[in-house]
């Protein structure tokens, strides 16, 4: 198996630009159509695709998300809605189209890296967890990012806004605002981030960092950065609160973090309260739980962080929380934008909704 040995020079922390360079050219030759002995069984068609019998769900313009839970069981997610598709591949046919774009990663996986999070090459986002983890059979999941690039304008046009936020969230934006974007999974927190990080105005200079590289706003000066895993020998780890405060020295407009889960929050938070604006998400259930949850992260980074200092922290730190939902139906739409008031009751953030869904129109107003 591709990238399973453990004394493969690809996994020393000191390898060369050029042999990277080279691993990669080759996994690229391969992914554009090479295939391996025990593959001669499948179609003409999928021999020479990439991807093998999982092409045409990389290509479909309309799947947003594939995911594996056996060779015999391949799901996809469309307009919102889990579908099982009737592809069905054997073992050694998902560990030959796995272990191709693992190559083309640089990433590894075996019993002590049992995950992988990384970027394939149109850029979808690929998880990967093995067997004894799982408990028989890999574990896939690619995420397409069918709407990623879209501009708030856009959005306003998938109805996931109407015309008036989009005006709104602008107009903070290019105040300055600190925003937070909350929301569940498969929500939109990314593309929503993304487009309003596209509205950044152009003489702003933009840092971007992110577990793995998911944003591309379409700004001119911006920089982007990911976080690293430790090698053999549990070193050469980057995470994501070394990269904000390697930020700070980037002379940057605007920090944005592609989502906040663990102890980064602390490092986002002052860095917003040293005058620096910035962009986040995070996983919540409603703009006030998204709040909640930013004065509880921190408390992760240790044992002297208490409330008193989290609580005026957070309200001086986030201006803004926008919380987007994915229904029942498959719609995405943003169902509140609530502003954080700088005041506090037992802990208690005051927010107040400037915008509300309330299942069939946005009401608008200080006290919904």
């Amino acid at each position: 198996m591709a990238n399973r040995n453990s004394n493969e020079p690809g996994t020393n922390l000191a390898y060369s630009h050029d042999a990277s360079l080279a691993v990669r050219q080759l996994a690229v030759h391969q992914l554009a159509g090479d295939q391996l002995g025990d593959e001669t069984q499948n179609s003409s068609t999928h021999e020479i695709t990439p991807f093998g019998a999982l092409q045409p769900l990389i290509d479909a313009v309309d799947i947003e998300e594939i995911w594996i839970n056996s060779p015999q069981r391949i799901y996809i997610a469309r307009g919102g809605k889990s579908e099982l598709t009737n592809i069905v591949l054997t073992t050694s046919e998902l560990q030959s189209i796995m272990d191709r774009i693992l190559m083309w990663c640089g990433k590894r996986i075996d019993l002590s890296h049992p995950f992988v999070d990384a970027r394939l090459p149109d850029g979808s986002r690929l998880h990967i967890a093995i067997p004894e983890i799982t408990a028989e059979h890999w574990a896939v999941n690619i995420r397409k990012h069918l709407m990623r690039g879209k501009s708030l304008q856009n959005l306003v046009e998938l109805d996931v806004m109407s015309g008036e936020i989009s005006e709104y969230l602008i107009e903070a934006v290019h105040t300055q605002k600190n925003i937070l974007v909350s929301g569940s999974t498969q929500a939109g927190k990314t593309t929503l981030l993304n487009a309003l990080v596209s509205s950044v105005p152009i003489g702003d200079r933009v840092i971007t960092i992110e577990e793995v590289f998911e944003l591309k706003p379409k700004i001119p000066d911006c920089v982007a950065m990911q976080t690293r895993s430790s090698n053999l020998d549990g070193i050469g780890e980057i995470n994501i609160r070394r990269l904000i405060k390697e930020a700070l020295r980037m002379r940057p407009s605007r920090i944005i973090i592609g989502e906040i889960r663990e102890a980064e929050s602390l490092d986002l938070l002052i860095a917003l309260n040293s005058g620096v604006p910035g962009m986040a998400t995070i996983h919540a259930n409603s703009a006030q739980e998204a709040v909640r949850k930013l004065q509880t992260l921190p408390l992760l980074a240790g044992d002297n962080i208490t409330q008193d200092f989290l609580t005026p922290t957070v309200f001086n730190a986030i201006d803004l929380v926008v919380h987007v939902a994915l229904d029942r139906i498959g719609k995405r739409r943003i169902q509140q934008v609530a502003r954080v008031n700088s005041r506090s009751e037992n802990f208690h953030i005051e927010i107040e909704n400037e915008f509300l869904w309330d299942g069939e129109k946005y009401l608008r107003g200080l006290h919904i």
